[in-house]
């Protein structure tokens, strides 16, 4: 199998504001693996709260790729890729996910069968997804919800963590009333304490919100899972419950664990999540980073599973430069094409000349070239 890497910048259509960074752009990684004439692709994208930049991600998806060039064909990548015996143990998540991804796409494409097949779903998978508001002030907070709930977006999730409750509480009130019918969700980031919380939780489910992520600081899951014991609104927990382990920890003990694919290793292990807590009264919730539609797109293959759908971080960027998924409309789709059934918006970097692009078909001889760039690093990723 060959394999190309490809790095480049999604810009954001405005500055996201949360509690504890605001974010304008992120570095994104493509890899690309070829084998018998077809192409599967998958991304990973920098994130500074993960600690993994775009060096760091192309270095290890070289020595991914490296692994890969040891397999005769991609359906044996791929299994052992499911089976968690593809790279080593301490590879980092979304590293993992994006090289799971990217096998699925291609094995869909031999197969000539869309990606859900492969995970155990004949119907595409559709469902309503969150549309993020950060931290904004109330005018523009109802201004936006207003604008969504006029193009079809049913749930809406809002940032919190402000320094002031208050602020929390107003724009959480503008959302409500710039858009009445629809499902609100909080998402503070771990900014509240456990007083703070309990205090909080009451008056924010008076004003309809209908469940609330990380309320608390993330490392004491036992603090949080307490605090789920008694709130008025179920309680999600995202950066309390990274893997399996976290999950099971928590299964049966909050109402609700956030399943990223780039925080877990990808869609093999959010299936393995979701088989932990089937039946333990914790219901999934398929959240995502920002990222474009191929990034986004191996959850959409998973969003039947799913009670709450966070899938919106194509719908972030200024520009996508992939697309196949939808969302503008408040729906996102998995498509019944072979694959992720996601294309490139543009010519794909591989159809390009692309001196230093890191290629390779087996195992290389030392010093495996980085990936090519399309523009400079920048240092305030989130």
């Amino acid at each position: 199998m060959k394999s190309t890497l490809h790095t480049t910048r999604l810009k954001l259509a405005e500055p996201l504001r949360i509690s504890r960074s605001v974010m304008d752009a992120r570095d994104a990684v493509w890899l690309s693996v070829e084998h018998g004439g077809a192409r599967g692709h998958g991304e990973a994208v920098a994130s500074v709260y993960y600690g993994l930049d775009a060096d760091t991600l192309g270095r290890l998806l070289c020595e991914a790729a490296v692994e890969l060039g040891r397999f005769a064909e991609p359906e044996s990548a791929l299994a052992a890729s499911r089976d968690g015996a593809l790279l080593p143990h301490d590879t980092p998540p979304a590293v993992r996910a994006a090289v799971d991804s990217a096998l699925l796409d291609l094995v869909g494409k031999r197969a000539g069968t869309p990606v859900h097949h492969l995970l155990g779903t004949r119907t595409p998978p559709a469902a309503a997804t969150a549309r993020t508001i950060g931290i904004t002030s109330p005018v523009q907070a109802a201004l936006r919800a207003r604008c969504l709930a006029d193009s079809g977006f049913t749930v809406i999730k809002i940032k919190g963590g402000s320094p002031d409750p208050a602020d929390d509480l107003a724009r959480v009130r503008a959302v409500r009333e710039g858009a009445p019918h629809a499902r609100l969700l909080l998402d503070p980031n771990g900014a509240w304490t456990t007083a703070e919380a309990k205090r909080l939780l009451p008056r924010f489910a008076e004003l309809g919100v209908e469940a609330v992520e990380q309320p608390t600081a993330p490392g004491d899951p036992e603090a949080l899972a307490r605090l789920a014991r008694t709130s008025p609104l179920p309680l999600i927990a995202d950066e309390d419950a990274v893997g399996l382990d976290d999950a099971r920890r928590l299964a049966g003990r909050v109402q609700g664990v956030n399943v990223k694919l780039a925080k877990c290793g990808g869609p093999h292990a959010a299936l393995r999540i979701a088989e932990a807590l089937a039946g333990s009264g914790t219901d999934l919730m398929l959240g995502c980073l920002t990222a474009s539609s191929l990034g986004i797109a191996p959850a959409v293959h998973l969003a039947d599973r799913a009670r709450w759908i966070d899938l919106d971080g194509h719908l972030l960027l200024a520009h996508d430069p992939w697309q196949g998924i939808g969302g503008t409309d408040g729906t996102v789709r998995a498509a019944d094409r072979a694959g992720l059934g996601v294309r490139r918006t543009e010519p794909a970097p591989e159809a390009a000349a692309e001196p230093g692009a890191a290629t390779t078909t087996g195992p290389p001889a030392p010093g495996i070239p980085g990936p090519s760039k399309e523009t400079p690093h920048r240092a305030h990723v989130a």
